[in-house]
């Protein structure tokens, strides 16, 4: 037969005693009819094992090579142990090989044991999915079986039963008949044929249906059989009508319930009851909004406005007062809120005192300047900040920590003493608990002096009077507080109740009682305040450093700063970035009368605005945006005037003197500022067209170039890219850091502004007798000098009846027919007025001459 001619003959593989390869044939088939067989070899792969133990069974790794045709395998020799298992003799085997034989002994038992862990897991994994196929099978197999069922009648059912041996009969006769040729065909090799395999009737498959198909039919219970037939009547559907219809929702139940319960009640529907609601009403809302929020019809709000005389629409806006008309005649209640209800308050609001804590006191030193505040609060920490001060005075207000002997903490601020920085030294006033007033003894009370007791007179805080400077020649302690009984301040050695010590900073004599002291006011004072609270802080300085950005020295009131709180000073916001204290050390939290710098501002604050912590960073940008729009409309805000003040403003003859203000802190911008503008008078006023913090930026050179202004610089200098501005532009810049240098510059640049300062002193007086021509023109005076002198080339002012008629200068001066050059009182003189012929006699001549001196601010 062709057929059995095709198939490759059966050939016996080769007999051996243990095959080390194992060989095997594959049949590749190619285009247009080409076949190819490849010989194929399966090795056994070597194992590594622990000395000692047995060699586990070889694995095998199949390798295709391709052959002509299958050769007959060689007996493989017994293999060699492996190498691992000798150990050398002890004689020969040196300590470097003993090492590395161990090494790679356990080398070799890592990999072993690895291998044999990935084997079992591979094992496991194809176990699991073996038997997740096998569920998944089950499971189509009874669904199959149940739709089945379900499909087939009892009748259908008994039929298959019946006709299954004849279907099965008839199925294994061909079977019998190919296994009857395979044997004959297979008859000459020798082999027995196989026993015919009988076929069992399997039910016929389902068509795939799509899954979307499938849950239609899961959740309606509907087959598509059952929607073809479902247009036919059928005796079951006759009888049974409501069998497989669809069922009323619920929602479709309450509503008949509900109908039919109305029409039991009486067949009228009964109104719902009116809802009285509390209206949230801003100072000006649309009608649309307002009957939103009263939940009205928006064309019965405009019919209420329109009997109201008001002609609007449900788009206009109407204000707070109309509203609430509004909401009272519907029957609603008002709650009318503003625009400030966004701030925070301001109003301290008390803590339990069962929270409260005691607390380090804040002492403010305060005085006269060149008093010695800076070295007494050097020699209480030890350290010499006097030196690295311009001018060895105090220009920023500072805060440190000072720890006492006996282990309690005081916190110090230290005020600047000069005439400028009255500012600072009120907010020192402000939020301190103990005034420590420094007074030398060799210089006794000064107007610093005088204004520090007013500041803490009016602060209401209790004041401690440090009398310095007792080495020096010249000291008398009992003079100064003889003079301090001029302003109500009485020490304790004169029967009053402030106390005073006698103290030397600079030799740190008696430094001990005043801290005793210190103590002692604060213990009667019983300090305390809440910790476990969002923080409350007061800015003592501000400043915007290069590298680190705005930063602020603040005071903390009450609560601890964390760091990443959200706040918000002034009308600035952030977020707590970094806390450094005193020491320069960052730290992570900072409780009550700790003064610490605060990095994450959005930018600059005023100096003594409190800073809030809120709850998050979305409150602290509304409130901050809040406050920048109110300072924005009090700036830019018109002063109400009239008629004569505009009049007055057009003829004024003020003479501006624009200036531009850069500092290194918030507290200089703001002394400097102030002290520009008390030197200010009728004649010459100062016009500060910006004033900042932080370095001198090219926005400030060009405003400078435009207004034609000089920039004062104090502490601080231009970056590269302005002084590029400033050698182009010309601008003039006055660098300062002392503030009286400062003063006193721009005060004789004022003065130099207006010129020098001009004073007529009258020098004599005349009356006119009579007129004479003289020339063609001019008309000369006989006059009589009734006071002084007249000189010629003098300064002159003719009057008539005490009004003056005009200014003019003596042109020349006659005594009989000689020229002279003054005649004095008593006697008669000629004198010819230059530009003026409007002379008559009776008319006064007031001669004077001008003296210049410098103007002085």
């Amino acid at each position: 037969m062709s057929d059995s001619e095709d198939k490759p003959t059966r050939t016996r593989k080769p007999l051996g005693l243990k095959r080390a390869v194992d060989a095997g044939e594959v049949k590749q088939t190619f285009s247009h009819g080409r076949t190819n067989k490849v010989a194929v070899e399966v090795k056994r792969r070597r194992k590594l094992v622990k000395p000692g133990e047995a060699p586990a069974p070889e694995e095998t790794l199949a390798e295709a090579a391709p052959a002509p045709a299958p050769a007959p395998e060689p007996v493989p020799a017994p293999a060699p142990a492996p190498a691992a298992k000798k150990k050398a003799p002890a004689s020969t085997e040196t300590p470097q090989e003993r090492v590395a034989r161990l090494q790679r002994e356990a080398e070799e038992d890592r990999l072993r044991s690895s291998e044999e862990a990935r084997r079992r897991e591979e094992e496991q994994k194809v176990k699991a999915q073996e038997e997740e196929k096998q569920r998944a099978e089950e499971n189509r197999k009874a669904e199959a079986a149940e739709k089945e069922a379900a499909k087939a009648p009892a009748k259908a059912k008994k039929t298959a039963t019946e006709e299954a041996p004849v279907a099965e009969a008839a199925a294994d006769a061909p079977a019998a008949e190919a296994a009857e040729e395979d044997a004959s065909e297979t008859g000459d090799a020798g082999t027995p044929a196989p026993a015919a395999r009988k076929f069992t009737p399997v039910a016929r498959p389902e068509p795939k249906r799509p899954e979307k198909k499938k849950k239609e039919e899961k959740r309606s219970g509907k087959t598509d059989d059952d929607r073809r037939r479902s247009g036919k009547l059928t005796v079951n559907r006759a009888l049974n009508e409501d069998e497989g219809a669809r069922a009323r929702s619920l929602a479709a139940l309450k509503r008949a319930r509900e109908k039919e319960r109305r029409i039991q009640g009486g067949g009228s529907r009964k109104p719902r009851e009116k809802q009285f609601r509390e209206v949230v009403v801003p100072e000006g809302i649309t009608v649309q909004e307002l009957a939103k929020r009263m939940g009205e019809k928006g064309a019965d709000l405009v019919k209420a406005l329109f009997n109201m005389d008001m002609m609007v629409t449900v788009n206009q806006s109407i204000d707070q007062d109309t509203a609430e008309l509004l909401v009272e005649e519907f029957g609603h209640t008002i709650q009318r809120v503003s625009d400030s209800d966004v701030d925070i308050k301001v109003a301290v609001d008390d803590d339990p005192e069962e929270t409260l804590r005691p607390r380090p006191p804040v002492v403010t030193i305060m005085g006269h300047v060149d008093h010695g505040k800076t070295s007494l609060l050097d020699a209480l920490r030890g350290t010499d900040v006097v030196k690295g001060e311009a001018g060895g005075i105090t220009q920023h207000i500072g805060s440190y920590q000072v720890k006492t002997k006996d282990g309690q903490t005081i916190t110090f601020l230290d005020t600047p003493g000069h005439a400028a920085f009255t500012e600072m030294r009120q907010r020192g006033a402000n939020v301190t608990d103990i005034v420590v007033l420094v007074v030398a003894a060799d210089d006794g009370i000064m107007p610093q002096t005088i204004e520090a007791i007013k500041h803490t007179q009016a602060a209401g805080v209790p004041m401690i009077v440090a009398i310095n400077k007792i080495d020096k020649e010249g000291a008398n302690p009992q003079k100064i507080r003889e003079r301090l009984l001029e302003h109500e301040v009485i020490v304790e050695a004169m029967s009053g109740d402030v106390q005073d010590v006698e103290i030397s900073a600079k030799n740190k004599t008696n430094l001990d009682e005043l801290l005793e002291k210190i103590a002692l006011q604060a213990e009667l004072l019983e300090l305390k305040a809440r910790p476990d609270r969002p923080a409350e802080a007061t800015v003592i300085e501000a400043q915007l450093d290069k590298g680190r950005g705005p930063v602020a020295t603040v005071l903390i009131t009450r609560g601890t700063l964390k760091r990443g709180d959200n706040f918000v000073v002034g009308t600035e916001s952030g977020k707590v970035r970094a806390i450094i204290n005193d020491q320069g050390k960052q730290i992570k939290e900072a409780g009550p009368s700790m003064p610490v710098e605060v990095l994450g501002l959005g930018g600059v604050p005023d100096s003594g605005e409190q800073l809030s912590v809120v709850e998050n960073e979305q409150r602290a940008r509304e409130v901050a945006a809040y406050r920048q729009e109110k300072a924005t409309e009090k700036r830019t805000a018109l002063a109400p005037t009239n008629f004569d003040a505009m009049f007055s403003s057009l003829k004024t003859d003020v003479v501006e003197f624009p200036v531009l203000v850069k500092a290194d802190v918030q507290g200089s911008v703001q002394a400097i500022t102030s002290a520009l503008n008390a030197l200010s008078n009728d004649l010459i006023k100062v016009r500060v067209l910006h004033s900042g913090v932080g370095a001198i930026t090219e926005s400030d050179v060009t405003l400078a170039a435009a207004s034609k202004a000089p920039i004062i610089g104090f502490n601080v200098r231009p970056n590269p890219k302005a002084r590029a501005l400033v050698a182009r532009d010309r601008v003039e810049m006055k660098y300062f850091d002392v503030i009286y240098h400062l003063t006193e510059e721009i005060a004789k640049e004022m003065a130099g502004e207006l010129g020098p300062e001009k004073i007529e002193h009258v020098v004599g007086r005349a009356e006119v007798k009579q007129v004479f021509p003289a020339g063609k023109k001019d008309k000369a005076a006989g006059l009589l000098v009734t006071e002084g002198v007249i000189r010629k080339g003098l300064f002159a002012r003719l009057t008539r009846e005490d009004v003056i008629v005009s200014a003019t200068i003596i042109q020349s001066l006659r005594r009989f027919k000689d020229d002279v050059d003054e005649v004095r009182t008593g006697l008669e003189c000629g004198v010819v007025l230059e530009d003026t012929n409007d002379i008559k006699p009776g008319d006064m001549l007031e001669v004077f001459e001008v003296e210049e001196r410098e103007r002085v601010l």
